[in-house]
């Protein structure tokens, strides 16, 4: 997903965070959805949707647009739908307790990360380039992961990379919105965040995995 830098301040940084606090709660609506709702053999087809939304706010954003709120929750919600069947995957190898404890990891390395940003002023702007070509990095192990079957010591490897990658993108998100952005930009802000956010948990989660022995794959 498109990074972008701000020049205009008319959308503040609590303006930011509170529509992404407002994504999460449609996720997880969404993932409900996906528990009571969305049959398994309907997931795919969601899953297909959620790609073709983040190619659009790519494409959109390269055109120099904007996405706008609806099109924000939409993919937050469909994003809720596909993440059920991983959160479940995850809760049988694991358990619930463990589950929602990487939960609260993850909100308490984000908050943390977010919270040492704005209070530092410090410009993480230099972490663009890496942090672009690692996660490029993690999407073609996904992909190779497909068809090859990894090992408890790359899984362990893997997340662990995700994390500080997801980590990295947290400081250098929160640092180019924490002055604010324009008012037309808040949506992709909160979606920036918000995939920061969950790929963060997901990493969080594999690296739990890892550490169980178990694997997803």
């Amino acid at each position: 997903m498109e990074r972008t830098v701000t020049v205009s301040h008319s959308g503040s940084f609590a303006h930011v965070l509170q529509t992404f606090a407002i994504s999460l709660l449609v996720s997880f609506l969404g993932t409900l959805v996906g528990a009571i709702v969305v049959p398994p053999s309907m997931i795919t087809l969601f899953v297909v949707a959620e790609v073709v939304m983040l190619i659009a706010a790519v494409v959109i954003r390269i055109r120099g647009r904007n996405i706008g709120y609806g099109f924000l929750y939409a993919f937050t919600a469909i994003s809720g739908v596909t993440l059920y069947p991983v959160i479940e995957a995850y809760g049988s190898m694991l358990g619930a307790n463990v589950v929602s404890g990487a939960f609260l990891a993850t909100a308490v390395i984000f908050g943390g990360l977010a919270l040492y940003a704005h209070r530092s002023k410090r410009d993480f702007s230099f972490l663009g380039g890496f942090l672009f070509a690692g996660t490029i990095g993690l999407v073609l192990m996904s992909l190779i992961s497909l068809f090859v079957s990894f090992g408890s010591v790359m899984n362990l490897v893997w997340s662990l990379i995700g994390i500080l990658i997801f980590s990295g993108w947290v400081l250098y998100d929160v640092a180019q919105y924490r002055d604010g952005v324009g008012a037309e930009e808040v949506p992709l802000a909160a979606l920036n965040i918000y995939l920061d956010f969950i790929n963060l948990f997901l990493y969080i989660l594999r690296f739990l995995a890892s550490i169980a022995g178990v694997n997803r794959d």
